[in-house]
């Protein structure tokens, strides 16, 4: 053993993030407000997805990315009922930007300024996945530790596939081999911030731009329960799976 070998330091383990784009409008949910922030089992959707990563003490803190201008977790943090305080270990910045590639990109680069690495795990989700459950976090997370990419959760798809022209079937597509994306989505920091870097606006999620740099993300099986919370019809949906799990 070299004279010095019990002085030296191990290397610290790359620690586990998760981020959290919240600064989209949810045009589609037909709601008056941005549908994270719609009351969806006696909470806001997006209280519900930051409860799951809270459950998961793996994960170092939750950076929340919300628009320039956007109070809702101010005005939490000044409500004195326990439920609608902000979660512990949730971290909230105002750097969203006009897409989601671009609001994921600030906070990737928020969470370095609070002392986020390059070498650490980020898992990027989706606020209105209000029904993804620590149990998918936790698979994710065993999956990818040790792959030299990251990965996703994701559905094999379930139904016949079509491609349309002018309001008409132009061809069932073979499904065997198609899987329907879903988040979290977890790859390391440095990584993904060179990937949105290169890849623009031209992607609606993180696999898409770590494809672009020639990685193949690893294929991880979700939910059919994580779908986001997209149209008007989802948010009964939504609420019905909530309080079926109160009532398990």
């Amino acid at each position: 053993m070299p004279p010095n070998a019990s002085a030296i330091s191990p290397k610290p383990s790359p620690r586990i993030w998760a981020l959290v784009p919240c600064a989209g409008t949810g045009s589609r949910a037909g709601t008056q407000m941005p549908k994270q922030y719609q009351q969806v089992a006696g909470n806001p959707m997006v209280r519900h997805t930051l409860a799951a990563f809270g459950a998961v003490p793996r994960i170092a803190g939750t950076l929340v990315v919300v628009s320039a201008g956007d109070r809702f977790f101010d005005a939490l943090s000044r409500n004195d009922q326990p439920k609608d305080q902000k979660p512990a270990g949730v971290m909230v910045s105002p750097c969203g930007g006009p897409t989601r590639a671009t609001s994921v990109l600030n906070g990737l680069l928020a969470l370095q300024q609070q002392g986020a690495q390059t070498q650490d795990w980020v898992l990027v989700h989706d606020a209105a996945r209000c029904l993804i459950a620590p149990v998918q976090i936790n698979s994710l997370i065993d999956a990818c530790l040790d792959d030299p990419v990251g990965g996703l959760l994701a559905l094999k798809l379930p139904d016949t596939l079509k491609r349309e022209y002018q309001g008409r079937v132009a061809e069932t597509i073979e499904r065997a081999d198609k899987w329907l994306a879903q988040t979290p989505q977890m790859f390391r920091l440095g990584t993904l911030v060179q990937a949105l870097q290169a890849a623009g606006d031209r992607v609606t999620d993180e696999a898409s731009a770590m494809e672009l740099l020639g990685l193949a993300p690893l294929l991880v099986e979700g939910s059919a329960q994580n779908f986001k919370v997209t149209y008007p019809q989802d948010f009964a949906l939504a609420e019905a799976v909530l309080h079926s799990r109160r009532v398990i």
